[in-house]
């Protein structure tokens, strides 16, 4: 049992590679109180460096009373070297002398390491994504899997990916086990992370929250409902009792920053877990035996902890939200818009989360594009730090209500090819049709800027959380209910769910001055896939390819996955009159089997993560999915057109 008076560990999180450039490196740490640590830097074969990061490269913003987030942003006069293995520390200094990441980190060491270290890729060429990770799915985890991977590379530089890139869902503040928010409240409480009062709820602030009796496996008693979403109850589920929050697994929804802030430090490091133990509270059998059997799965998820924050203090890392970082279904709808933000309380849960990332996930994509917002975040925390430990009520309503309507979450890498991270969740195109149809993911104004962006480039990779290009009969389903006027039981967000979205994406891959090549990697649906498509009648490009990875730790129903696989060959075979009756813009869709799936079988489920290798020229010469039970999945190039579908 963890002792409340023993003393904290310096470092509670991290360091986690964030975006990191030979002229530039972005690392993101959390420790228990206000740290001055320096950087160490070898690059293999040439001069070490010492930096101290003073306050223009550091900035230290409060969590809590033990809790502190440290941003760290180093500018080098004399640029790193490319292609080489860079050993790294961060040296705290102490009483009895200077530490190192091995004495306070030392499970972020491979076998027979001395330091972390990191390699800044001469190209784009070598890819690993993948997206939702959720803590209690049974399976593997795979970024276990992918420090595996790496570590039997570790010393072969060239063959390390550029990025990893985390292509949504990297929490499920939405779907939380009862072992998971057992952990969230004991670290709360041994950090002291702030309080908040919370308008509009039945409780009268976080305190409350965490002590009421509804507060595991019945929190949708304590999720808000506005008579404003009469009707989109009546609409979308058939008059039945619904709060605004539509995930099926709200449960144990988070509502408080503390308890998202906890949630991302549980998820990412092996460290908080000896903070906590997952006594169960009082519950009734049926639950007590949920309790039990979830704890057996959080056990195994935090007993591979180590592996996951290893590969993640080696990779340099871009992330992206999808809708589970900040609650199921975000943004679906206008209807679903003016619900959620017309509550105070729903409000305030979906800008919880949303600061949560800015803090953990966004700023490290790009801190000059997320200047403004983190500059108003940290004014909030400072104040809550003079204010006995809690939020002031008005100024966090303010600065939640200015992040909601921030436009600059989307990445831009400048590189061979170029890499462009969208945002289709924030710029939505809201149907013209009727407010309860599901939003275009991109906005007509966001997609003439990605247009732009990729304008002249000879080749670039687009991360749209979201496939581009699904499962036809899939989307079929998701379109057949949307007209029956109940998307949300469906998670009707694709992007030929909206004509107007779906005709200006189809549009820049045909314009004559984008690029030749376009690789597209993607997650959100559970399973994995790879298409290749080309636009017909078209000697000269553009070439795309589709790259789904998904799930990290999560994967589809068995048998529900199989049975969409075989329909979908039979309904939609290259000469199938469905087929023909489907067409969207003229292309050719030719997907890839999985090497060890079973006969015809294109849908790979099963959790992991991705790996991709461009040539020269952007094109991908090999797609894998790197499976967490320990082998690979390689989906070859499709053996000839009369394989293809056309779309």
């Amino acid at each position: 049992m963890p002792s409340d008076t023993a003393p904290l560990p310096e470092v509670l999180a991290g360091p986690i590679l964030r975006r990191l450039s030979a002229e530039r490196l972005v690392i993101w740490l959390v420790g228990s109180r206000p740290l001055a640590p320096s950087l160490m830097l070898h690059p293999v074969g040439h001069t070490p460096r010492r930096l101290t990061l003073n306050d223009s490269r550091l900035r230290r913003l409060p969590l809590g009373r033990d809790a502190w987030l440290h941003l760290i942003d180093v500018r080098l006069d004399t640029p790193l070297p490319r292609g080489v293995r860079i050993d790294y520390d961060l040296k705290l200094p102490g009483e009895a002398g200077s530490t190192g990441i091995a004495d306070w980190a030392p499970h972020l060491l491979h076998e027979g390491a001395t330091h972390p270290s990191f390699v800044l890729a001469e190209r784009h060429g070598r890819l690993m994504h993948g997206s939702c990770r959720r803590p209690h799915h049974e399976g593997a985890d795979g970024l276990v899997r992918a420090d595996a991977w790496l570590a039997e590379r570790r010393d072969s530089p060239e063959a390390w990916p550029a990025w990893l890139l985390m292509t949504g869902d990297q929490v499920y503040t939405d779907d939380v086990a009862g072992p998971m928010l057992v952990a969230i409240h004991a670290l709360i409480r041994r950090l002291g992370l702030f309080d908040e009062t919370l308008e509009g709820a039945t409780v009268a602030d976080s305190q409350a929250l965490y002590a009421d009796p509804a507060s595991y496996y019945r929190r949708e008693a304590l999720l808000p409902e506005a008579e404003s979403s009469e009707k989109v109850r009546k609409g979308f589920f058939g008059g039945a009792r619904k709060p605004v929050f539509t995930s099926a697994n709200a449960h144990n929804h988070l509502m408080s920053f503390a308890e998202v802030i906890a949630l991302y430090l549980l998820a990412w490091s092996p460290t908080p877990w000896r903070l906590v133990n997952l006594e169960a509270p009082a519950l009734d059998e049926t639950h007590a035996e949920r309790f039990r059997a979830e704890r057996a799965v959080i056990e195994r998820f935090a007993a591979g902890l180590p592996a996951a924050a290893r590969v993640m203090a080696h990779l340099p890392s871009l992330m992206i939200f999808d809708d589970h970082d900040i609650t199921d279904d975000w943004n679906l709808t206008a209807d679903w818009e003016s619900t959620a933000y017309g509550h105070p309380f729903s409000k305030r849960i979906i800008g919880n989360a949303l600061l949560a990332y800015l803090l953990c996930q966004g700023w490290g994509n790009d801190p000059e594009r997320l200047a403004a917002p983190l500059d108003d975040a940290a004014a909030l925390l400072e104040r809550a730090a003079d204010q006995a430990g809690w939020l002031p009520a008005g100024e966090q309503d303010a600065v939640l209500e200015r992040l909601l309507r921030f436009q600059g979450w989307e990445v831009e890498v400048e590189g061979d090819p170029k890499l462009v991270i969208l945002d289709t969740r924030t710029r939505r195109w809201r149907s013209e049709r009727s407010p309860t149809r599901p939003s275009g993911l991109m906005d007509w104004e966001a997609l003439s800027e990605l247009q732009q962006n990729v304008m002249g480039a000879a080749s670039v990779v687009i991360v749209s959380p979201a496939p581009m290009f699904g499962v036809k009969l899939i989307e079929t389903i998701q379109r057949l209910f949307t007209l029956a006027g109940r998307p949300l039981l469906v998670d009707a967000e694709n992007w030929m769910a909206h004509r107007g979205a779906a005709s200006v994406m189809m549009n820049i891959f045909r314009h004559s001055r984008t690029p030749g090549h376009y690789v597209i990697l993607s997650g959100d649906v559970h399973y994995s896939f790879a298409y290749d498509i080309h636009i017909r009648h078209r000697r000269e490009g553009p070439r795309l390819w589709q790259i789904t990875s998904s799930g990290v730790k999560n994967a589809f129903p068995d048998t529900l996955l199989d049975w969409f696989d075989r329909l979908n060959r039979w309904l939609y075979a290259p000469r199938s009159p469905l087929n023909w009756l489907t067409q969207r813009r003229r292309m050719v869709v030719s997907p890839r089997d999985p090497d060890r799936a079973k006969a015809g079988e294109r849908l790979w489920n099963g959790a992991g993560i991705g790996l991709v290798e461009l040539d020269a020229e952007g094109r991908p010469s090999d797609i894998r999915q790197l499976d967490a039970r320990g082998f690979d999945v390689r989906f070859p190039p499709p053996p000839g057109k009369d394989e293809a579908e056309t779309d």
